[in-house]
């Protein structure tokens, strides 16, 4: 009979941000199969600490948000394997599948000049030059070579979208303090 790992129940940290899931076992040892949510996934390297939530589908070993603690996460092949000294083989492994996978915004690496996280641009508010109220991102897509912004607004009472590519020729500023983007954009585009 498998035993679920020991795994401390624990909250949810206020700016938790979903990063991928367990996908299955792998290997006799304890580790696991991961698939990230997004091709950048430097965050699952990094963290130390993950939060898992119970699968949405399937079985579920766990009720609440536990904390699993990371002892190694690396590439394998094209997909990416972790194990936790809490995991001991791959029956525990096992008792993890499908679980959610989410860590703290702060321990997201530190990113680059110019580049930014998906998770901070949401929610901001855009601004043309003039100061016009475009909208707010509530969505962003990646279209190819380039990742274009999806902007919710009202007009006469109804929801509306605006789409705005995230490229230097449009947006002009990203002020994450003051959670605003200025982009060079009309109304009527």
């Amino acid at each position: 009979m498998s035993q679920m790992p020991q795994l401390e129940v624990t909250t949810l940290p206020a700016d938790a941000v979903e990063v991928g899931r367990i996908a299955d076992a792998w290997g006799i040892k304890g580790w696991f199969k991961v698939i990230a949510y997004s091709s950048d996934a430097d965050v699952l390297f990094t963290a130390k600490d993950w939060f898992l939530l119970p699968a949405e589908k399937g079985a579920k070993h766990f009720s609440s948000t536990v904390l699993l603690p990371v002892k190694q996460a690396r590439t394998h092949s094209d997909s990416i394997v972790a194990t936790s000294a809490a995991v001991t083989d791959r029956n525990g492994a096992e008792m993890l599948r499908g679980a959610r996978i989410f860590v703290s915004r702060a321990a997201f690496p530190q990113a680059a000049e110019g580049e930014y996280y998906w998770v901070d641009l949401l929610g901001l508010a855009v601004v043309n030059r003039e100061g016009v109220a475009l909208g707010q991102v509530k969505d962003l897509l990646a279209t190819g070579p380039q990742t274009t912004l999806v902007l919710g607004y009202e007009e006469e009472g109804k929801e509306r979208e605006r789409m705005i590519p995230f490229v230097d020729a449009y947006v002009d500023k990203v002020d994450l303090a003051s959670k605003t983007i200025v982009a060079d954009w009309q109304l009527d585009y």
